[in-house]
């Protein structure tokens, strides 16, 4: 008799399974795909093959995932490809890895603390020539040094025009602390040319709740233009998504080339239970076509302590569609799945 009721529990649980992922339909996703991960990051191979990598809630180690689908990130098994040093740099606080495949090579792009003062926070560079990504063996390749290189962090990197750019946050005002983006031309995949300028840093109230913070950059270009999301506030609820742009003929290392919106694109949403989504990336669903966010964000607003130190951020998806003058709709009022709606896509082309 307990075996029945076993075998029936069971088969009720896998049938639940099995209607909730009949729910799902195309480019919506089993949110969040990867629970207790901040600032996620995924590239999209040429065969097809997705790798995420995100800042672990210990901030000791670097790890990775591959899945055939974005919904298959959430089942992956983590593989470790990096950890801490016990001494010196890059022994606290490994925070916002990001993974590029560059000619040929992967590389990863990270921040790191000192293992004596972890607020030491400097960009780091890792390197693999391995085909996968999750195998093979990454070597230090050690500081990428910018001029600044006061709190460095945030480091992304693309192409554009055949011109490799790097965006990366530092202390942006001789004024006040803050932090802002910066952009140079890469050199090489470890190295900056020698201008480096400030695009966008804190100044509007939303930017400066908590703390006066413009971070975490990620590159889109679509429709002429060159988009750049950034997060801004401290990482509670009050942590939201800006935008700015440029034309994609523009001098990109001309401030005024860049244009900035004065109010977040994506922030707390209390009835849809989303607080303090931020630091994104961006990626190509299974269709080729189809542009998707990949962010963080809690399910509860209030935090006990220094938001740093909550592990509740966790990686969620959702599509990102465009206006019909071209512009990024992140669907401030939708769900994740809403998105991937033929309502969502009437609405973002009214806008």
């Amino acid at each position: 008799m307990k075996l029945l009721k076993l075998i029936l529990a069971v088969t009720l649980i896998i049938s639940g399974l099995t209607v909730s992922a009949q729910k799902l339909k195309k480019n919506q996703f089993d949110n969040p795909i990867a629970k207790q991960r901040a600032d996620p990051h995924v590239w999209k191979a040429t065969d097809g093959t997705y790798y995420f990598i995100a800042t672990v809630p210990e901030y000791d180690r670097i790890e990775m995932r591959k899945s055939k689908t974005i919904n298959g990130i959430k089942d992956a098994q983590p593989v470790v490809v990096w950890r801490k040093h016990n001494q010196g740099p890059m022994g606290n606080h490994i925070w916002a890895p990001e993974i590029h495949r560059i000619d040929g090579k992967w590389y990863i792009y990270f921040a790191a603390g000192g293992a004596e003062d972890k607020w030491a926070i400097r960009k780091y560079t890792l390197s693999n020539p391995s085909e996968d990504p999750t195998k093979g063996e990454w070597t230090e390749e050690g500081e990428l040094v910018s001029k600044r290189n006061e709190f460095t962090l945030d480091a992304t990197t693309f192409e554009h025009n055949n011109q490799r750019y790097m965006i990366w946050v530092d202390r942006a005002s001789n004024k006040e602390i803050n932090t802002g983006l910066y952009i140079a031309k890469m050199t090489s995949p470890t190295t900056l040319d020698d201008k480096q300028v400030v695009i966008s840093q804190p100044e509007y109230a939303w930017e400066r709740i908590g703390h006066n913070v413009n971070e975490a950059p990620a590159v889109i270009i679509r429709n002429g233009k060159v988009f750049v999301t950034f997060s801004a506030s401290a990482t509670d609820a009050n942590y939201a998504i800006g935008l700015l742009w440029a034309d994609q003929n523009s001098d990109l290392l001309d401030p005024a080339s860049w244009n900035k919106l004065p109010e977040p694109v994506f922030s707390s949403n209390e009835e849809l239970k989303r607080f303090g989504p931020g630091h994104n990336s961006f990626i190509v669903a299974e269709d080729g076509k189809t542009d998707i966010m990949i962010y963080h964000a809690r399910d509860y607003k209030e935090i006990d302590g220094e938001p740093l130190y909550d592990p509740n951020r966790h990686t969620r998806a959702r599509v990102l569609l465009w206006t019909k003058d071209g512009m990024p709709y992140f669907g401030q009022e939708l769900s994740d799945n809403e998105m991937a709606t033929k309502e969502a896509k009437k609405k973002a082309k009214k806008q």
